[in-house]
């Protein structure tokens, strides 16, 4: 007997629509959609609502007939074959909202779509229907509009988090917005792209408005030697190139293009999240980029200095386009391998090394500068006699030995030093030797659950915080009593035959030093 295995329709419509949750997913699937529409124009406005947000997206492209738009409601049924939503789960997003209507323009009929409560009915184990109305119109008209009304964000992504800043750089970073396929297509249609947030969201400006193409940071070969850091505006292009990389079984093409720059280049270019990672070489494909492939350089310090778009339609996206789905595919490792053979004759041009050898030049003098002046900032403080607060038992036994003939009663010298043992160091006082624990403040040895027992002398730089210490002296530490008496320096532990420990708080015997001479910066 077969069987055939079977589909939750609802189960699938779901997972889809739950696998985004930004609404700026919505505007990456919506310029997607336009672009392969042949649209020249389109904008987008989205707006606060109590439940969500309204997002509405009107462009001047080819629009939909109703096989179309079946497509556009249906799972996994494009009709698009070398197209970005060729998977045609993109707009499945659209069903986390109360409502969607869509309204599109085609050889002169308009069709109207009404889906109402898509989430609502999903998440009730019910597939959604939609209504279509069709109303003949002028053949000047064409375009589509889709209003999706209350859509849901997922935690963290509500719209009040949008700004425009944070729009303009997901459009150039994540979207078609940031496409590099104008460097390799002549005949790249180009649209004009405007995105508009309610007052309520964001009123720093009206809207953004940008083109479908990313732009490189100007060249500038030359070092700037009038600044302190010369090759910070240095900035290199390389490509666009197209490679044929060959495989057991076909060939397939890379366009690379990419440039190598200081920071000050890189800060024109647009990011999305954290700076620093972003650079270095991203996988593409319909010139839209999806994840980095650093180890391609080889240079692995270096990666920030690189920014390369490398684009393979060959590679194969997850649902929400966010990962490459066939890494272990022979296509991959080809173009991987063909990917590190062109970043190693960019790591060998001559102009790089140049560029890294400035680079480190000008470390190394930054390194002198800061050397000086926090020599400048030491000097003057011995100098003032102000030495400070110690910051580490280091600096506490340094504090000791500064001050034992000036100050302190008694010579004491410190015989052994064993930092990350419980008594730190043995020292010799008197002509005896004493077990001696080290901290910046007695507290310390209370915050690191010290017992006393081995220890005869607490060296310290002051007591530190005696709300605390009389805490411990009412409730007691490590199970045993414990009296502590700051004034006479001493305190006993234990309930029977109690251990004395000295303290010696430096900071109570330290005056202020005399100037001495140091020699002029």
């Amino acid at each position: 007997m077969k069987k055939a295995p079977k589909v939750n329709e609802v189960n699938e419509f779901l997972e889809i629509a739950s696998d985004f949750e930004d609404p700026l997913e919505v505007i990456r699937e919506s310029l997607s959609n336009s672009y392969d529409a042949n649209a020249s124009n389109i904008e987008i406005e989205i707006k606060s609502r109590e439940m969500g947000s309204d997002i509405i997206i009107d462009d001047d492209g080819d629009g939909m007939d109703l096989r179309d738009l079946e497509s556009f409601f249906d799972l996994g049924n494009s009709r698009k074959t070398d197209s970005i939503g060729y998977k045609g789960h993109g707009t499945k997003i659209f069903y986390k909202s109360d409502e969607i209507v869509v309204n599109t323009v085609h050889d002169g009929t308009n069709l109207r779509a009404v889906m109402s409560d898509p989430w609502k009915k999903l998440n009730n184990r019910v597939l959604p229907e939609y209504e279509v109305t069709e109303t003949p119109v002028s053949n000047l008209h064409k375009g589509t509009r889709i209003r999706i009304h209350n859509f849901r964000s997922g935690q963290g992504f509500d719209p009040e988090s949008l700004t425009y800043n944070k729009i303009e750089h997901y459009l150039k970073w994540k979207t078609i917005a940031g496409s590099t396929a104008h460097m390799f297509e002549d005949d790249q249609h180009e649209m004009d792209i405007t995105v508009r947030l309610g007052d309520e969201i964001d009123d720093s400006y009206p809207e953004v408005e940008t083109k479908n193409r990313l732009e490189f940071p100007n060249e500038q070969l030359e070092p700037d030697y009038s600044s302190d850091f010369p090759a910070e505006r240095m900035c290199k292009h390389y490509g666009p190139t197209e490679v044929e990389a060959d495989y057991d079984g076909g060939t397939t093409t890379l366009h690379i293009t990419g440039m190598v720059g200081g920071k000050a280049a890189r800060n024109e270019l647009p990011t999305y999240g954290k700076h620093s990672a972003q650079f270095g070489v991203w996988l593409a494909k319909d010139h839209i980029k999806v994840e980095r492939l650093n180890e391609a350089i080889s240079h692995d310090n270096e990666f920030l200095h690189f920014f390369f778009v490398v684009n393979c339609q060959d590679i194969e996206l997850s649902a929400n386009r966010e990962t490459i789905r066939n890494k272990s595919s022979p296509v991959f490792q080809a173009l991987k391998e063909a990917t590190e053979f062109h970043l190693s004759k960019v790591a060998q041009d001559p102009w790089f090394k140049e560029y890294l050898e400035i680079r480190r030049e000008a470390e190394i003098k930054r390194r002198a500068r800061n050397r000086r002046a926090s020599l400048k900032l030491r000097r003057e403080r011995v100098e003032s006699g102000d030495s400070g607060e110690p910051s580490n038992r280091t600096e506490v036994l340094l504090t000791l030995a500064r001050e034992n003939e000036n100050t302190l009663p008694g010579q004491i010298s410190v015989e052994d030093y064993e930092p990350d043992s419980d008594v730190h160091a043995i020292a010799r006082q008197n002509g005896k030797l004493r077990n001696a624990a080290v901290h910046c403040s007695l507290t310390n040895h209370f915050n690191e659950e010290l017992t006393f027992e081995e220890v005869d002398l607490i060296i310290c730089w002051d007591h530190g915080d005696p709300v605390v210490l009389r805490e411990y002296e009412r409730q007691g530490y490590l199970g045993e009593d414990i009296e502590i008496d700051l004034e006479e320096n001493g305190l006993l532990y234990g309930d029977e035959n109690p251990t004395y420990v000295e303290i010696l708080p430096l900071s109570h015997h330290i005056e202020p030093m005399s100037p001495r001479a140091v020699a002029d910066d």
